[in-house]
């Protein structure tokens, strides 16, 4: 640092001799501070206590930003995964399931899917397959509700798996329950009508008692009106996305590949997954399939982890 000369004139009336030593000592002094900045003990602006070091007694604490929170997400995904292999080990799985990135700020723009338009389609419902990203992700959903196992929902919470249900209340009524402690683990509750008929060929007015009436339902039992909506068998018309979004549905997902305890089946020409890939599973134990929803479970992840997929939670990105 630099002291800077006095002029001749206003320093006229001092002592030469005193001025050396005023000089002296100030240049003492700021050397000193100086050299004391790096260890906390210099000064601030206007002769303030300086901030003091990192790691010293008074210390404000440190600003979180874009890199602490980065961070942070990478150490819960890090503890996740160590309960996850422990919880895979468990649960018989072949692998430990893959870790799905940080969901994105922005939820990715959704249209409807060529060759699943309707006429006049414009402002209705997207009706899609796959969610539009480049992340190595799939979304897993259950239809119906009509197998209520306990051994899923431990299962499914233990290895930390995202799922999205879509109910109907013709299966589930006898144990709204079940699906009230899913929703508890952290699980979206959608809408797959009242009675699971094939809605194209029913009236308007049948339509919205099919998917209104369930959307009332819902909300009655589960607090919530939902804004998915999946429609039996896939099969959908116009009155059917009109209808729907007269009552509050925003979004229309299907599948593009289907799992079963014993096999997959594709409904893509390649036969395999793609980034933001939908798949569709039942609530059906061994009275229905050749396995229970766990043995289900074991064979869908190992599909999707050899693959080298992450399943994701489908209401982060639509």
């Amino acid at each position: 640092m630099q002291l800077v000369r006095q002029n001749e004139k206003s320093a006229g009336n001092w002592h030469r001799s005193g001025v050396v030593v005023l000089a002296a000592l100030l240049a003492a002094a700021v050397a000193s501070g100086c050299a004391a900045e790096p260890d906390g003990g210099g000064t601030g602006a206007a002769g303030a206590p300086a901030k003091p070091a990192a790691g010293r007694s008074g210390e404000a604490a440190p600003q979180a930003g874009p890199a602490r929170a980065r961070d942070t997400y990478a150490e819960t995904v890090r503890k996740k995964q160590a309960a996850r292999a422990v919880a895979a080990k468990k649960w018989g799985l072949a692998k430990t399931p893959l870790a799905a990135p940080e969901p994105p700020k922005t939820k990715p723009l959704i249209t409807t899917r060529k060759g699943f338009e309707v006429r006049n389609d414009k402002g209705l419902p997207p009706v899609f397959t796959t969610v539009p990203t480049k992340e190595k992700i799939v979304f897993l959903t259950m239809d119906d509700g009509a197998e209520k196992d306990p051994e899923l929902l431990r299962m499914m919470t233990e290895l930390s798996l995202p799922y999205s249900a879509f109910v109907s209340d013709y299966v589930i009524n006898d144990d709204y329950g079940y699906f009230k402690e899913m929703q508890r683990r952290g699980v979206t509750i959608s809408n797959h009508t009242l009675n699971h008929r094939y809605l194209p060929g029913l009236s308007y007015a049948e339509q919205k008692r099919e998917i209104c009436g369930q959307q009332e339902k819902i909300l009655k039992n589960y607090g919530k009106r939902p804004t998915l909506f999946r429609p039996p068998y896939g099969n959908y018309n116009r009155d059917t996305l009109v209808v729907a979004k007269s009552c509050g549905i925003t979004a229309v997902p299907l599948w593009s590949a289907e799992a079963f305890p014993d096999r997959m089946e594709w409904r893509e020409w390649d036969r395999d997954l793609h980034p933001g890939d939908i798949v569709l599973t039942h609530f059906r134990g061994k009275d229905d399939w050749k396995g229970s929803m766990p043995d289900m479970i074991r064979r869908v992840m190992k599909t999707i982890t050899d693959k080298g997929y992450a399943v994701a939670k489908l209401e982060d990105y639509v």
